[in-house]
């Protein structure tokens, strides 16, 4: 048998280890595409995940607060330093200054600003003073049928506003009205006429919103006369407190945290309530004698067509409130202990 001559032998070397190599080759890129085709993309973090999830429950609530709270205040602003009227409807141009100018030079704005205090505070004093007292009673052992008694004190607060007020219009009605029967059948006295006088027109529309009030207030007053120790009271009365100790000592300190809120709230409210006013005086009657400041913004924009003066009139208004707010938490420390 002949060996095979070197030169041969070494080709034969040379193209087993090429094929090796091409094998390994081969054998590697399997793998890398095997690999490329099992890998996972990664993974969203807690974190980013938390974050779109809070995207999209926030994101509705967002655009509709922009499209029916921010764009009608920041347009209101616009037209509130233009010439808009019925005349410039729709070419209006930015005047500067001039409508708070206008406004501020009206006496009859200072005028009707004097009522809308004395229609807020009034209000307001006894939304407070009559929810308090029935929430006390209310509050009491002794009371028999609790929940009925809610539900029934409750009512005024609970059925639409418009039907209150124009109730309200009827029953104080000159001659047919049942608060003019009550006072000249049993109580002996003439009839008042109390929608067709400046003065007890008024009184008229602080006493529908005196009684659309009240149940609020006993509402919150309720709620927070449960938070109340008991305790409190039962030493209370080992020291011989009486109701009236016990009502200014214990009730009265531990009910302000939660009636200082309630109270700014009522406050805003009423200074803004324009549909009592409207519907009861019947648009600010007599002789446009019972305005408040809002119903006049009403009337100044959808009666005279003054859309820039009356706008301007509305930041007067939005700047009073807000001034007010923030002064009167900060004295009352009504949020310190949410901070």
């Amino acid at each position: 048998m002949t060996e095979a001559p070197p030169e041969a032998l070494a080709l034969t070397q040379e193209e087993e280890a090429r094929d090796a190599a091409i094998a390994a080759l081969a054998a590697s890129e399997s793998d890398g595409a095997r690999l490329a085709r099992t890998a996972k993309p990664p993974r969203m973090s807690e974190e980013a995940r938390f974050k779109w999830f809070l995207a999209f429950l926030l994101g509705p609530t967002a655009l509709i607060v922009l499209a029916v709270v921010a764009y009608p205040f920041f347009y209101n602003v616009a037209i509130s330093f233009s010439n808009m009227n019925i005349y410039h409807l729709r070419d209006w141009e930015f005047i500067g200054l001039g409508q708070y100018a206008s406004v501020l030079a009206d006496g009859r704005v200072w005028s009707i600003l004097v009522k809308t205090t004395i229609w807020t505070f009034s209000g307001v004093f006894f939304h407070v003073a009559l929810g308090v007292f029935l929430a006390v009673i209310l509050h009491e052992k002794f009371i028999r049928g609790k929940s009925a008694w809610r539900i029934l004190l409750i009512l005024p607060w609970a059925v639409p506003q418009y039907i209150t007020a124009l109730t309200w219009r009827g029953m104080f009605n000159y001659e047919y009205g049942a608060i003019n029967l009550i006072i000249t059948k049993y109580m002996s006295l003439p009839a008042v006429e109390w929608l067709t006088s400046p003065t007890e027109a008024f009184l008229a529309v602080i006493l529908t919103n005196v009684w659309l009030g009240f149940p609020f207030m006993m509402v919150i007053a309720l709620g927070g006369l449960q938070s109340i120790p008991a305790a409190l009271y039962e030493a209370a009365d080992v020291d011989g407190a009486s109701a009236w100790d016990k009502f200014w000592n214990i009730t009265a300190p531990l009910l302000r945290p939660v009636m200082v809120p309630a109270i700014t709230l009522g406050i805003v409210w009423t200074f803004n309530n324009v549909n009592v006013v409207w519907l009861v005086s019947n648009g600010g009657e007599p002789n446009d004698q019972t305005h408040i400041l809002v119903s006049y913004v009403y009337e100044a924009a959808f009666y005279m067509y003054r859309f820039g003066w009356a706008a301007a009139l509305s930041m007067v208004i939005f700047a009073i409130l807000f001034t007010f707010t923030q002064v009167f938490l900060n004295r009352t420390n009504a949020t310190e202990s949410v901070y």
